[in-house]
């Protein structure tokens, strides 16, 4: 099989020479600035008031149980009243991220409790995803979410939940001033008010710290490679999948080899560790095989 080639472009846009607050990361290290983090959360929620904020930790890292998936969150922090908020920098839909906030809301809420908090106790929490992409398809800047009575809309669960999905693709006059300042910001790194200008300067300013910049091309580093990895991992399981298919037709290494042009002793590995899950024939468990035992003939 070819080896896969990255595309140089994509690793181009991720270098931190050409990234901007778009990029998660570097969203993180700016936003340790308590001023800046105060006024992007103001400007979100005008209505509420926020004297001053603290990081309870940056950029945390929830870790509930061994066996439970840990999250690490962008930015963390909370306010003069013990609001939590959440803030996430996603710039890619993965059709998931309704159901991401239900597990981030229960795992912020554990750690909570878990603190000595009665239920009572647990203070009002904010998830905010900023996105470049419309999650819901209705043009609008910011989707606001709470929890009300199905059958009465006027009856709040009031459980201190609340999540927010920012869109920087909106085209409806839904948000302030500000906020649609920011999120265009977010889409074309170009500053066009106060706030942006004022983020900017900090964007150029956290490009400058050599230390934020080894530590985000050694993080980088590790996600190019594992993102290869499971590229190689996908096009190995796509040849098995084509190798099986023709050994339930019969063919035999040979002919397998000719047609798919690969190399006879790369086939005859697949052919013979694929037999031995015949007739079912499962891939994954095939290429689990040939990822434990990869010369076993």
């Amino acid at each position: 099989m070819a080896n896969y080639i990255p595309v140089e472009k994509t690793k181009n846009k991720m270098l931190w020479e050409n990234i901007g607050i778009s990029n998660d990361f570097l969203f993180g290290k700016v936003m340790q600035d308590a001023e800046l983090c105060k006024e992007l959360l103001q400007i979100i929620f005008p209505n509420i008031k926020i004297k001053h904020i603290k990081y309870p930790e940056l950029q945390k890292v929830f870790n509930p149980d061994i066996d439970a998936k840990s999250i690490r969150l962008d930015v963390y922090v909370q306010d003069n009243n013990e609001k939590i908020y959440n803030i996430e920098m996603q710039m890619v839909n993965t059709y998931e991220l309704p159901k991401r906030t239900r597990y981030y809301q229960s795992i912020i809420d554990l750690q909570l409790v878990d603190k000595g908090g009665h239920y009572k106790k647990l203070k009002h929490s904010y998830i905010i995803f900023i996105c470049p992409f419309d999650l819901f398809q209705k043009r609008r800047h910011i989707y606001t979410f709470e929890n009300f009575c199905k059958e009465d809309k006027n009856i709040p669960l009031s459980d201190g939940t609340t999540k927010v999905f920012l869109n920087t693709k909106g085209t409806l006059d839904d948000v302030n001033k500000s906020l649609k300042e920011f999120l265009d910001y977010v889409e074309n790194g170009k500053p066009t008010g106060t706030f942006t200008n004022k983020l900017d300067k900090a964007v150029k300013k956290a490009k400058q710290n050599r230390e934020w910049r080894h530590e985000y091309m050694t993080l980088l580093m590790r996600d190019i490679e594992n993102i290869e990895k499971g590229m190689e991992k996908g096009m190995e399981k796509a040849l098995v999948s084509m190798v099986v298919k023709k050994i339930i037709k019969g063919k035999d290494i040979n002919t397998i080899s000719y047609e798919l042009e690969e190399d006879n002793s790369k086939i005859e590995t697949i052919y013979y560790t694929a037999l031995d899950f015949a007739p079912d024939y499962d891939i994954d468990k095939i290429c689990d095989a040939l990822l434990f035992n990869p010369d076993r003939h």
